[in-house]
C-alpha cells in the first residue's frame, strides 16, 4: 500500500526535470508525493521576464502553495545556492513551521547548499529513496555531505516536546 505525502519542492527552475525524477524515485518506493510547487511553463516564464507578474503576486502564490504542504523539500543542484527565490521559499517554510529537508541531486556539492537551508533545515540527505522518505517523515535528521558522510549541522536545532 502506498503512502501519500503533500510536499512543496523548492528548486532552481533549470532543475525541473529532477522534480519529475524525484517523484518517480519515491513512487518506486511506494511513496506518492503530491507536489504543490510552481513549475515554470514557457508562457509563465515569459510573463515573469517581461515584468507582467509582480514579486508580491509570486510570493502570495508560493505562500498559498506552501501552506498546503506538510514538508518543504529543497533539491540541491549546481545553481540552487544562488537562486534568491529558493532562499526566500526556505525562509517562508521556516516562518510557517514546515519541516525542511534538503536532497542532493547527483553531482550536487556542499557549496551548492543554500544559506537558508543551512540555517533552517532539519535534514540534508542524499538521493536515495529510504533516506529521503525517512527525512520527510522525521525519522532521519541527519546532515549528510554529498558523498553520504555525516556532517555537523551549521546551526543547532531547537527541539521541544508537547
Amino acid at each position: 500500500m502506498s503512502k501519500q505525502k503533500n510536499v512543496f519542492i523548492s528548486h532552481h527552475h533549470g532543475d525541473d526535470s529532477h522534480v519529475d525524477s524525484f517523484q518517480s524515485m519515491l513512487g518506486r518506493g511506494e511513496y506518492h508525493v503530491r507536489n504543490s510547487s510552481v513549475r515554470m511553463k514557457p508562457a509563465n516564464e515569459r510573463r515573469v521576464k517581461e515584468g507582467r507578474v509582480s514579486d508580491n503576486t509570486i510570493k502570495r502564490l508560493l505562500r498559498m502553495k506552501m501552506r498546503w504542504a506538510s514538508t518543504v523539500v529543497v533539491l540541491i543542484g549546481p545553481k540552487t545556492h544562488s537562486r534568491p527565490w529558493v532562499n526566500w521559499e526556505i525562509e517562508q517554510a521556516h516562518k510557517l513551521g514546515k519541516r525542511i529537508v534538503g536532497v542532493f541531486l547527483r553531482g550536487g556539492t556542499q557549496a551548492d547548499v543554500p544559506k537558508a537551508l543551512d540555517d533552517y533545515g532539519q535534514a540534508i540527505v542524499n538521493w536515495s529513496t529510504k533516506g529521503v522518505v525517512d527525512a520527510i517523515e522525521g525519522r532521519n535528521n541527519r546532515f549528510e555531505s554529498p558523498s553520504g558522510e555525516l556532517r555537523e549541522p551549521v546551526h543547532a536545532m531547537a527541539t521541544s516536546r508537547c
